[in-house]
């Protein structure tokens, strides 16, 4: 009696439980049950705009979006964006970025030439999208598409108007001095220790009976700091030829010669002594560096020569030269505008003329309106331009960018 009651209970047990996972009960587990994970699109990128970008040769498109909604780092998350773009509404659409991470602008910017690769020519319609991806980069969404856009270069750079209004300010400044200087007005030079001295070591030549050595350094014709040496040495030679003094100008280079030999020619018949002239004066010695400086130690060593002045451009061999000259007793005056060889002579030579101040010896002896007046409009430039610097830094100081950023260049 008690084992049929128990199988009619167990029976009565497994009925209830069948139904339950048939009806799928849901704290039945059915072990044949399997779920697929839906696939979620992230919001994509919104607000896209796109224009020419300002101040440039063209060719380059400023882009700006807002970031997704979704921007984050989650798998369903945006990870990052993609610029893409075509040239007809309906694509095909090139991608022209990589991925770009928490960015809402970017600068397509093409190549300018033609035959340039990733060349991206003017006036030509695009069209723009952005990419919003995830981590799964097949799951992503475009944003809206934007254009037509064309690129264009721009006839002037308005953010480099300070360097237009300086420009125009120094070529005033230039006329006006220069005409100033042909009125016969007497433009202040300030003294110049150096070229003041060329008088005195020319005299101390003449009463020791010794010629003056010139050296117009390892320069072409071409360099300026050769071709404000021609003017002093015109000075020099007039002189020279005033007092009957010898005078020698070994040269490093054959046009420089030629140069330096009308130069002296044309000194002496200024002076009113053209029989004087030996064109033995200027020779050519060799145009290779260190042999060109033997030949002139050389030079000094055998003549004794009461000074030597060195104007030009010099490199390695200007203190070989000035030590020579020390060495021979000389009186040395030195000028040249390689920075790096400004300390030699400084140290070595009885009076340097520094940097610029080789140009401004030009104006300083020849008195040219047209050398005058570029030194005046320089000398005001550079007086401009240090009061620009002081009012800006006061202005920063009182928390006011706005002329710092006037004359920052881009």
């Amino acid at each position: 009696m008690k084992l049929k009651t128990l199988i009619v209970l167990m029976i009565m047990l497994l009925m209830s439980y069948v139904p339950a996972m048939a009806q799928g009960d849901p704290d039945v587990i059915n072990p044949e049950d399997t779920t697929v994970a839906e696939v979620i699109t992230p919001a994509p990128a919104t607000n896209l705009s796109a224009s020419d970008t300002p101040n440039d040769h063209g060719h380059s498109i400023d882009l700006s979006w807002d970031l997704s909604v979704d921007d984050g780092a989650g798998m369903n998350n945006v990870i990052g964006y993609m610029v893409y773009r075509a040239t007809s509404m309906d694509g095909p659409f090139e991608s022209r970025s990589g991925l770009l991470l928490k960015t809402t602008d970017y600068i397509d910017a093409g190549a300018i030439n033609e035959y340039e690769n990733g060349y991206m020519p003017d006036h030509t319609d695009y069209y723009y999208k952005i990419r919003a991806l995830t981590a799964d980069t097949a799951v992503y969404s475009d944003s809206e598409i934007f254009g037509p856009i064309q690129s264009y270069g721009q006839w002037f750079n308005w953010e480099r108007l300070a360097v237009l209004l300086m420009v125009a300010g120094f070529l005033f400044l230039t006329v006006f001095f220069i005409n100033k200087a042909k009125k016969g007005a007497d433009l202040f030079v300030r003294r110049l220790a150096g070229i003041e001295a060329v008088d005195e070591a020319i005299g101390r030549a003449t009463e020791m009976g010794k010629p003056i050595l010139y050296v117009l350094g390892l320069g072409t014709a071409a360099d300026i700091a050769t071709i404000a040496s021609y003017t002093i040495l015109g000075r020099v030679a007039k002189k020279v030829a005033e007092y009957q003094t010898g005078l020698i100008v070994p040269c490093y280079d054959p046009i420089v010669m030629t140069v330096a030999q009308e130069t002296v020619k044309t000194a002496y018949l200024d002076a009113g002594r053209p029989d004087a002239y030996n064109e033995d004066m200027v020779y050519f010695v060799t145009n290779q560096q260190f042999a060109y400086v033997a030949g002139v130690n050389g030079v000094m060593l055998r003549e004794r020569p009461a000074t030597n002045l060195y104007m030009g451009k010099f490199y390695a061999e200007s203190l070989i030269l000035a030590e020579t000259g020390t060495v021979a007793g000389s009186i040395q005056i030195s000028g040249t505008d390689e920075i790096s060889q400004i300390p030699f002579f400084v140290v070595a030579c009885d009076y340097a003329l520094i940097g610029e101040e080789l140009y401004a010896a030009s104006a300083y002896l020849g008195k040219e309106p047209l050398l005058l007046g570029s030194l005046k409009a320089q000398d005001y430039a550079k007086a401009g331009v240090i009061f620009l610097a002081i009012i800006g830094f006061l202005s920063l100081m009182f928390g006011y960018d706005g002329i710092t950023d006037f004359f920052h260049v881009r």
